[in-house]
C-alpha cells in the first residue's frame, strides 16, 4: 500500500469518525431525557474522562494492536466524544454550528495541502508546538480565576493558530511514519486521530470566537 492509499484511508476514517461524533451530539441533544442523564448528574464528566482515557491508550498503544482493535477504538473514541459533544450543540444554535463546520473544513483543506505538497520535513516543529500548546493550556487555567475576557480571546485565537499549524504537521507526519508503522492501516488510523483532534479542537475555538449561542 502507497501514501496515497493510506492518505485515502486516513481521510475515510475521518470523516466517519466526524460523523459518528456529530450525529451522536445531535442525537442526545434532541433528545430531553438523553439530556437530562448525560447532564443532570456526573455522567457528562465520566465521559469526558474516558474521552481522555481512550485517546491516550490509542495514541500510546496503536502502533501494538491489530488493524482490527484500532478500528473499534477509534470508533469508540469518536461515539464518546460525540456524548460529550451534545453540550455544543446545546450551547451554540445550529446554523451557527453548520457556519464554523464550513469554516473549520475551509482551513482544514487548505493547511492538509499545504502539508502534502511542502518538501520540508515538518516533524522537526513537534516538540515547539507541543511546548506552545501546554503554554496556552497552562494560560487557560490561571484565566479561570482570572476572568479576562480580552486573554481568553487571544489565547482562543492562539490556540486556533496551532491546531491549523498542526493540520500540516499530521499531515507532513503520516510521510515520514510511513516505513516505521507495523501496519498501514494502523497508520491511517493514527492519522485520522490526530487530524480528528485539529478539527474538533479548531471547531470549537471557532464557536468560541464566532458562534451564536442558544436564547
Amino acid at each position: 500500500m502507497g501514501l496515497n492509499k493510506v492518505y485515502a484511508k486516513m481521510f475515510l476514517w475521518l470523516g466517519f469518525g466526524l460523523l459518528i461524533t456529530f450525529l451522536t451530539g445531535y442525537i442526545v441533544s434532541a433528545n430531553q431525557n438523553m439530556l437530562e442523564f448525560m447532564f443532570a448528574g456526573s455522567t457528562w464528566m465520566i465521559c469526558a474522562i474516558v474521552e481522555v482515557i481512550l485517546v491516550i491508550f490509542l495514541s500510546a498503544r496503536i502502533m501494538k494492536m491489530s488493524p482490527t482493535t484500532a478500528n473499534i477504538c477509534f470508533i469508540l473514541y469518536s461515539f464518546v466524544t460525540g456524548l460529550t459533544f451534545s453540550s455544543i450543540f446545546v450551547t451554540y444554535e445550529i446554523s451557527s454550528i453548520i457556519y464554523v463546520f464550513g469554516i473549520t473544513s475551509f482551513l482544514f483543506v487548505v493547511f492538509a495541502l499545504i502539508g502534502n505538497f511542502i518538501n520540508i520535513d515538518l516533524t522537526k516543529l513537534g516538540t515547539y508546538l507541543l511546548m506552545i500548546l501546554l503554554g496556552i493550556v497552562i494560560c487557560f487555567i490561571i484565566n479561570i480565576f482570572i476572568g479576562s475576557e480580552a486573554f481568553n480571546i487571544g489565547l482562543v485565537i492562539a490556540s486556533t493558530v496551532i491546531f491549523v499549524i498542526y493540520i500540516a504537521y499530521d499531515i507532513n507526519r503520516v510521510k515520514y511514519l510511513l516505513d516505521r508503522f507495523p501496519s498501514e492501516d494502523n497508520l491511517a488510523i493514527f492519522g485520522a486521530l490526530q487530524l480528528y483532534l485539529d478539527f474538533i479542537n479548531i471547531l470549537i475555538d471557532l464557536l468560541r470566537l464566532f458562534g451564536k449561542r442558544e436564547n
